[in-house]
């Protein structure tokens, strides 16, 4: 019958729409080989910069060189620690680093793909950075020698290590040396502290003594 042909026709195209449909549900995602390293992601991702590396390669543009390995990955000869912060900025608008990545490895990655947004958001992220340790405050550590008159134009000659000399205080004479006395002095120095222990392998290089 009629209707018994249309109900024939309507089940004959079901497995044609499935196929369709699993057909146009696999070209949404890409895979990425990213320095051997395999990412999977989805071309609406990869479109979020129309300007970008990947926005072109999502979009199998003819003029750029691309080739695909054994699985159908898309090659990139690039860094796979770096991209991942890369990717997920396409994919939510915010840049999330691990503690061990340096913003300039991103910016190098943002500026190769070409991520216009992202490049100008790490660049901000960095100067507030170099910002705030150019604002914490340098410490130091002083060091007070004492020594004689003829020593003292050696001893300041000869510091280094980052010994500066700071303060010279006259505590008067200290012994007669045939008929001229000997005056001595306190002398101040000082170095930056670095974050490091300091002990015998940072004392001032001078060969005065210390005797206070």
């Amino acid at each position: 019958s009629a209707a018994g042909s249309a109900a024939r026709r309507c089940v004959a195209h079901f497995p044609a729409e499935r196929n369709l449909s699993a057909s146009v549900g696999a070209s949404k995602w890409i895979r990425l080989n990213v320095g051997g390293t395999y990412f999977l992601t989805t071309r609406q991702t990869l479109c979020r910069d129309p300007k970008s590396f990947l926005y072109r390669l999502s979009q199998a543009d003819p003029e750029l060189d691309s080739d695909k390995d054994e699985t159908g990955a898309y090659l990139i000869d690039r860094d796979p620690t770096y991209f991942g912060p890369v990717l997920n900025y396409l994919r939510h608008g915010k840049l999330v680093l691990n503690r061990d990545l340096a913003e300039e490895g991103v910016l190098e990655e943002a500026e190769f793909y070409n991520i216009t947004s992202l490049i100008k958001l790490i660049k901000e992220k960095i100067r507030e950075r170099d910002c705030k340790t150019s604002q914490v405050p340098v410490k130091h550590v002083y060091r007070v020698l004492q020594c004689q008159e003829e020593e003292l134009t050696q001893m300041v000659s000869t510091m280094s290590d980052g010994w500066k000399f700071e303060q010279l205080v006259s505590i008067g004479s200290s012994y007669n040396y045939g008929n001229e006395d000997q005056a001595e002095f306190l002398c101040v120095v000082s170095k930056e502290l670095h974050n490091q222990s300091y002990g015998t392998n940072s004392e001032p290089s001078e060969k005065a003594k210390v005797r206070v």
